[in-house]
Order: C-alpha cells, then structure tokens, then sequence
C-alpha cells in the first residue's frame, strides 16, 4: 500500500507541504526512517533524531519549521498523536487471513452468517450462532452454542466465545482472549470462615472445614458497540444476569472480569487489572496496569486509578486514586514523600536525644 504525503494529508484532515507527491510506503521512527518512510517526529523530541535517518517526510507538530529540518516536505497536525491512530489505520496491512470459509472449519449447518464472512483455519462455529457481516474469524476460533456478534468483528488467533454471549459491531479480540467461561462462585452448607472474616476483618471464628459447592453460572456475556478485548483477557459469566461491557470500552491483556461484573462507556482497563464479581465500574474509567477492584463495590464516572491501585471501597465520581489501599493520588504521593523523609527525620531524632542527654549531664 503507497500513498502520497497529499493523499495521507487529506484522510488525516490534517496539512500538506511541500513537496506532497512523495509516496509514503510505511511509517518509521525518524532515527530508522528511509527515504520513502513517514517519520514520525510528532514532538521537539522525536525531531532531534531525524538527522539519523534518511527521511525526506515526516508528521510533525504545528509550528515546527519543516525545511529547517531538511526535509523536502511535511504533514503538520494539530493533534499529531490522533492523527497517528488514522495513519496507522491505513497502513495497517492485517493479518492476511483469506476470504471464504476455510476447508478445515467447522461451520454448524444452524449457524447463520452474514454477507462476506472469513472463517480461518480449524475454527469452529456451533448450532445457532449468528455473525454479522463482514466478519472475520480467525484461525482456530470458537463461538459458542447461540452467542452472537454484530457486523465488522475481528478476531484474531484462538479466541473463544461462550454460549449465548451477545456482542455488537465492530468488535476486536486479540489472540487468545476468553469470553464466557463459567464465574469463580463456590459456596459451603453452613456458614464458612472466610464469611467470618469477611465480617471480622480477622477473626476466622469457629466454623469447621467444609466442602466447596459450586453455583453455577445461568447468565451470560453481553458486550456493547465497539468494544476491544486483548491477548490473553478473561471475561465471566453472570451467575444470573450477564456480566456486561458498555460501548467503546477497551481492555488489555490479561485483564480478568469475574461474574456479574458491569463496566460501562468509553472505559479504559490496562494490563493485569482484576476486577471481582459483582463490582461495578462506571463510563470514562480508568484504571492502570495491576489495579485491583474488590467485589461488590463501585467506581463512579471519570475515576482514573494510577498504576497498582487497589481499590477496596467505593470510589466516588471524578476521583484520582493511588495506592494500597487505595486514596486520592496527592494525598497518596504526599504520604509517600513524608516515608522517604522517615529515615533523615530518624537520625535528627537521634541527634535531638544526644543533644538532652548531654546538657542534662552538663546541668
């Protein structure tokens, strides 16, 4: 796939200079980029470097000096960073899965497809499952008994679907993801200590050792519009309802949903996030790589939680949390300056009770 400085311009809604018939056949860092590569020197930073390549284009922030940089023309955004995610969509060349539906899979004869629907090697589709047109399943995918998804899936490598999970359009998955499997829900004849403890935050009690019964899980997924899933993520059934994933919501990988689990709009959920049965996140949350959501709690809208947080409580709209336990993030790194000061305030402590003792010696 070519394209000319002029033709990128125009699909990024951004501007062209200079010389705008150069065509561009892919991306480059600037310090790696080659005469027919876009360079990405989207900051002062990344600018300094592209001396040390050989790019004759770049992308570039708005106000910088193009030709004081040497180069024979430019893409100037106003957002260059938004810009990057549609020029990355264009030179995207995928995966080169084929069209059609592979001699080795297995499409069930009650299974529904819609128009121009790829099914990749090995994968398997079962008995009432529908996909939305325009489809792709990757190699060695399964869809579960009556799941569905909408139009434009993507899914990549091994990912498996359980029965009756709903999802809409345009959803990705990457390679390996999880969806539908059974919730992690056990429960013992007779009151057990872990509820003691859950009541006493400590005393286990007196209760014996007891088997663990499983509840089994009769609701579902459903995941919204436009919602992306990564490698490795795992994502519960409902013991009753469905655990459930509002529209544009984005998961890394391996993060973990547990049962009955509510996330809802335009969430962002990075790496190794855990969050327990029964929580419930709100729209426009963010929560860092390895955040911790206990269960039967709930984050409010705009919450943003830094890297390792756990959260044990509720969480109120808006706030900015950090920690374990979890607090709002100055109050967090106010505490953790006053712990790095601890050891100097010690020794001055020290010095302090020599002082005393010493002129209580004198006196």
């Amino acid at each position: 796939m070519t394209y000319t400085v002029k033709e990128i311009a125009v699909a990024l809604g951004a501007s062209a200079f200079g010389a705008t018939d150069i065509l561009i056949t892919r991306a480059a860092e600037p310090a790696m980029a080659g005469p027919d590569d876009l360079a990405l020197a989207m900051s002062l930073k990344f600018a300094e470097s592209l001396a040390e390549g050989r790019a004759r284009v770049a992308m570039l922030w708005e106000g910088a000096d193009w030709e004081a940089l040497g180069l024979e023309a430019a893409i100037i955004a106003p957002r260059p960073r938004f810009a990057m995610a549609g020029l990355t969509g264009m030179l995207d060349q995928g995966q080169g899965y084929a069209t059609g539906i592979h001699p080795t899979a297995f499409v069930d004869p009650e299974a529904v497809l819609g128009a121009d629907v790829s099914v990749g090697p090995l994968a398997v589709i079962s008995k009432g499952a529908r996909i939305g047109a325009g489809s792709v399943i990757g190699p060695q995918c399964f869809i579960g008994w009556n799941a569905t998804l909408g139009a434009g899936a993507y899914l990549r490598e091994a990912v498996s679907i359980g029965a009756r999970v709903t999802i809409g359009d345009r959803f990705i998955a990457q390679p390996g993801a999880r969806i539908g499997g059974d919730g992690f829900s056990f429960v013992t004849a007779e009151p057990s200590n872990v509820e003691s403890v859950r009541k006493t935050l400590g005393d286990q009690g007196d209760a014996k050792a007891q088997d663990w019964t499983r509840i089994h899980s009769l609701g579902s997924v459903t995941i919204g519009n436009d919602v992306e899933i990564g490698m490795g993520a795992t994502i519960d059934c409902g013991t009753i309802r469905d655990t459930k994933i509002g529209d544009g919501t984005k998961l890394d990988n391996q993060v973990h949903m547990g049962h009955n689990v509510v996330i809802g709009r335009n969430c962002l959920i990075c790496g190794q996030v855990g969050i327990a049965g029964s929580a419930t996140i709100g729209n426009n949350v963010v929560l860092a790589g390895q955040c911790g959501v206990n269960d039967n709690i709930f984050v409010g809208d705009g919450v943003i939680a830094g890297g390792g947080t756990k959260l044990m409580s509720n969480v109120p709209a808006g706030r900015t949390m950090l920690g374990y336990p979890a607090t709002q993030m100055d109050k967090q790194v106010e505490g953790y300056k006053a712990l790095r000061r601890l050891p100097r305030l010690m020794r001055d402590v020290v010095e302090l009770k020599k002082a005393v003792f010493n002129a209580d010696k004198d006196a």
